[in-house]
Formats: structure tokens, sequence, C-alpha cells
């Protein structure tokens, strides 16, 4: 993988965040929905709740090493764990969307 340009690295900053708390709100939607199914018992409402929250923080969705070396691995582990889509690049210049298209397919 090549270098980023400035404007593409100095836009993801920019993106991160807002990709970030967009994957966040799904993810609360699921809690709150899991939280307030009346026909589960609490404690299996616990148990489920604390599941998806030890496997979500994980999540490229969540959490990010904000570096120039991980920024395409980065936008990678964001597809492939479909917190985002090639649509959500479509401020990037056009070299790192190809690039990224061409390894998403490879």
């Amino acid at each position: 993988m090549t270098n980023c340009k400035e404007s593409d690295w100095k836009l993801f900053r920019v993106k991160i965040v807002e990709w970030q708390e967009r994957y966040m709100d799904k993810v609360n939607k699921k809690l709150i929905k899991l939280l307030s199914d009346e026909k589960l018992p609490p404690s299996e409402k616990f148990w489920k709740a604390e599941k998806l929250i030890f496997r979500e923080k994980k999540s490229a969705g969540v959490i990010v090493e904000i570096s120039r070396s991980m920024f395409k691995i980065n936008l990678l582990k964001l597809l492939n764990e479909k917190v985002i889509t090639l649509e959500d690049l479509s401020d990037f210049s056009p070299e790192l969307q190809e690039e990224i298209k061409k390894i998403k397919e490879a």
C-alpha cells in the first residue's frame, strides 16, 4: 500500500469520528431493543448485553489506532466489519478509492 495523501489523512481524522459515532449509535439501539424485550428474563438480557458489548468494543467501529501507518488498514477493517461502505469513501481522492476498491475485491 502506498503512502496517503495529506488531504485523505485529514479527511479520515474527521470522518472516523462520524463513522464511529454512527456505528455506536447502531450498537446502542441494539442494546435498547435487547434490554426492552419483555419476553426475556433480566438475567438473559444482562448476559446478552454483556456479550454484545464485549464483542463490539473490539470493532473498528469503536476503536482504531489513529496513525498514518494504519490509515489504509483501518479503512479496510471498517469496510470488512461493515462499519462503512465504499460509498463512505466518496469524498476521498480517486486514487485512494481505487486502491481500496482493488484490495477489497482481491
